[in-house]
């Protein structure tokens, strides 16, 4: 009988969701290394930010890369890297340009370095 569930088969859960089995210690290693490979546009969305952001993607066009470029426009997270003028560039995690906007070349050659 089913009565307050006594006698039922118990369901074996399987999962194909990773997350479930996550732990603390995974999920940080994984915000770690989404850290590690990121490039950001750091400041508040002047035309330089823009001009900045739009020579990293034509960098990252020229490289072939597909990175997502975050922009990254709240000044106590700028502040958190360290950086008193913006534009400024970060490329996994390392602040790469600070307070100007980078030709295109420049930048290949900061990813370049930084990825080696």
């Amino acid at each position: 009988m089913g009565l307050f569930g006594f006698g039922k088969k118990k369901e074996e859960k399987t999962s194909c969701c990773y997350f479930e089995n996550s732990t603390s210690e995974t999920i940080k290693k994984a915000e770690r290394e989404k850290e590690r490979l990121s490039i950001k546009v750091l400041g508040g969305g002047c035309s330089k930010c823009k001009q900045l952001e739009k020579a990293t993607l034509e960098a990252l066009k020229e490289l072939r890369m597909n990175d997502h470029i975050e922009h990254v426009t709240d000044f106590t997270e700028i502040a958190t890297y360290g950086v008193m003028a913006t534009p400024s560039l970060v490329v996994d995690g390392k602040v790469v340009s600070c307070g100007r906007v980078l030709s295109k070349n420049e930048i290949v050659v900061a990813i370049k370095k930084m990825r080696g």
